[in-house]
């Protein structure tokens, strides 16, 4: 008897092993990334019909419901996930972003009249009409001068390339047209999250709904936190695929990934662009229209820089749920980071400031303590010192953070952290005009030229200034470009002995020691 019923063990368990293999191996997308990449965007994709012009388009949040009664417990988180879109969805904001994702699927459409966009808003939001002409308009023009896109837009893409993947998601990198490049996030059938729920629940139908809903909320908070250093999101298309109903991708700004060791060798000038860009994102998310949102999985590799400013790219582990606390549980409200802890207010039922407070540690631990205070100019150091120290601290929150950074940038951009420039030089300088200086070059650090010392100046004064503090330095080239804060850039020379004629350029020679 015993042994019989060790026989029927082993059959089931081998059973179980084999079907888990067969789901493993028959889901769709589940090969190398070189695969997916030529895969994802062929015609074996069944497109789904174009929705009727009036029809009330809507992201497909209905289909993306999980069937009642079949393995309880994955059931259960998509219906946590379903929830918590729901709940952004329901958030009334204060603005007016592309349209509501519920009500339109962006599935190729056309670009539309602004009124015909926002023609719903109405009805739905009980908006008067003139006020939801001058909000739809406004945010158009600020957020949304893309056309809309969808399907259509992404069906005959060129130069595809996968970037890269995290737990749920791939990215690829694609061209709409010869001068126009998107992201395009869908879930990665082979990833963490896919993988180990298929071995779990054998179901990747139900899996890749849960994993679908991250992307869900990702799209759902760009419409709704639309912000200069939040990643736009351009549109995003249902399709068939194999064996798996409704694959969503969505369409988004495309940037470059943050990397930490190139941004140390970065100037300082770029570097504080950085973190201030950080704070003013920071600051927007702890007064949003949703409420102080937190990042959760806050890390260097959920930004990208756009143009040098930086954005960030990942949602989908945002949260807008403050901690729940009880007086006499002060552990309720404790926050925990490698270095050190911190405890917080218990305020009625809720930890005080938590989603703020824990986004602006992560902005010190990870930015402001590598790229602030190095090389920046020193009459700015000691308020960048007490920048980093007060963040460190948890002594400010994100509005004195930056009121104090603002004043940076106005003290920098205005020349003010130089000294009084009265005093006579120790060399003279001969000025030629439309000259530069081709070779000669030196390096510096840090440059914004690998090979060569090109730095950022205020003034002539400043740029004599660097070149006196330079050994190397017997001439600089003032050129005809500037950094984002105004600073023009100079190129320091070690000769100019092959000074040529560039028109628009200014050059500065080292005549030597000047008489006392």
């Amino acid at each position: 008897m015993k042994r019989r019923k060790m026989v029927v063990a082993a059959g089931f368990c081998l059973s179980f092993l084999m079907g888990t293999l067969m789901n493993l191996l028959f889901i769709p997308g589940f090969e190398h990334h070189g695969e997916r990449v030529h895969r994802h965007h062929q015609h074996e994709k069944r497109q789904q019909p174009q929705p009727d012009a009036d029809s009330p388009a809507r992201l497909q949040i209905e289909d993306l419901t999980p069937s009642v009664g079949r393995l309880p417990e994955l059931q259960r988180q998509i219906r946590e996930r379903l929830d918590e879109v729901l709940r952004y969805r329901q958030r009334r904001a204060h603005w007016v972003g592309t349209g509501a994702l519920e009500r339109r699927r962006l599935m190729d459409l056309e670009q539309r009249g602004e009124w015909e966009s926002y023609k719903g808003i109405e009805k739905i939001n009980h908006y008067d009409q003139s006020r939801a002409v001058s909000i739809a308009t406004k945010a158009h023009r600020e957020f949304t001068r893309e056309s809309v896109l969808g399907c259509g837009s992404i069906d005959n893409v060129t130069n595809v390339q996968y970037l890269g993947s995290g737990y749920t998601k791939a990215v690829y990198k694609a061209a709409l047209n010869s001068s126009f490049s998107v992201a395009l996030k869908s879930v990665d059938f082979g990833g963490h999250d896919m993988e180990n729920c298929v071995k779990k629940y054998a179901s990747s139908t139900d899996c890749y709904k849960l994993a679908s809903f991250k992307i869900v909320k990702e799209m759902t908070l760009m419409e709704r936190l639309q912000h200069p250093n939040i990643l736009k999101l351009y549109g995003y298309c249902y399709q068939d695929s194999n064996d798996i109903k409704d694959t969503v991708t969505a369409i988004t700004e495309l940037g470059s990934p943050l990397e930490m060791i190139t941004l140390l060798q970065t100037p300082w000038d770029e570097r504080f662009r950085i973190c201030l860009s950080l704070m003013r994102l920071l600051h927007y998310l702890s007064h949003s229209p949703l409420g102080s949102v937190t990042l959760l999985d806050f890390r260097p590799r959920q930004f990208v820089l756009v143009g040098g400013v930086l954005k960030v790219t990942d949602l989908d582990d945002a949260s807008v749920e403050e901690t729940p606390c009880s007086p006499s549980s002060p552990s309720d409200c404790l926050m925990e980071f490698p270095a050190r802890n911190f405890t917080l207010p218990c305020h009625k039922g809720r930890c005080q400031g938590i989603n703020e407070k824990r986004n602006l540690y992560n902005a010190y631990r990870f930015f402001f303590t590598y790229l602030l205070p190095h090389s920046a100019p020193s009459a700015l150091r000691p308020l960048l010192d007490k920048i980093v120290n007060s963040t460190g601290e948890l002594i400010w929150g994100t509005d004195e953070t930056l009121v104090h950074l603002e004043k940076v940038l106005d003290i920098y951009r205005n020349g003010h952290y130089l000294k009084n420039n009265t005093q006579a030089y120790k060399t003279e300088y001969k000025r030629v005009l439309d000259a530069s200086i081709a070779a000669e070059n030196y390096r510096c650090w840090p440059s914004y030229q690998h090979d060569g010392c090109l730095l950022s100046v205020f003034s002539v004064h400043e740029a004599i200034d660097v070149c006196e503090s330079h050994v190397q330095c017997r001439a600089f080239v003032l050129t005809n470009q500037s950094t984002w804060t105004g600073h023009q850039l100079v190129l320091f020379k070690t000769g100019a002995s092959s000074m040529s004629v560039a028109p628009g350029k200014l050059s500065y020679i080292r005549l030597g020691a000047a008489e006392s």
